[in-house]
């Protein structure tokens, strides 16, 4: 406790004459420059379900129309195939993560023409599809067509979720 208040006095003595205006000034800039973009980037409905955030952004357009006329349509949004189902705390820092990485891309236009799915994200897609479609998967995986073969959900079905 003694330790925690001498940071406090020292933190707070940094804040004393012009220097410690100046200094809260260009925090309350940037504190107040940082809750601005956030309001207005609309960052809290990235939190919800709604398809027609993903889509908010015009690179996701065709991929949202797509998701209108396809078979998941009606039983998945954009988070049952692309954020994980089995911890809400990674799920939000999925979404954190790939939510920075789309507005900086995005934002400088530094993505490429065809947005590539990363690694990642690829491994989460396919557990969201056994999550889903386990029973039958395990079927599958059992036939003679794929006996001993490496399955991948996405390597056949990459437009199951739409349709272009």
């Amino acid at each position: 406790m003694r330790f925690i208040r001498h940071l406090w006095r020292d933190f707070a003595n940094a804040f004393t004459g012009w220097m410690g205006i100046a200094l809260a000034a260009l925090l309350g800039v940037l504190l107040g420059v940082g809750i601005y973009t956030m309001f207005y980037s609309g960052v809290i409905s990235y939190l919800d379900d709604d398809p027609a955030v993903c889509a908010s952004c015009h690179a996701m357009n065709e991929e949202y129309e797509a998701w209108q006329r396809g078979s998941h349509h009606d039983v998945a949004t954009c988070n049952a195939c692309h954020a994980p189902h089995d911890n809400l705390v990674y799920k939000y820092i999925n979404k954190a993560d790939n939510g920075f990485w789309h507005s900086l891309k995005f934002t400088f236009q530094n993505y490429p023409e065809n947005i590539q799915i990363r690694d990642h994200n690829r491994a989460i897609t396919e557990a969201a599809c056994l999550y889903c479609h386990g029973n039958f998967v395990d079927q599958a995986a059992n036939s003679s067509v794929h006996k001993g073969e490496t399955m991948s959900c996405i390597h056949c079905h990459d437009g199951v979720g739409h349709k272009r």
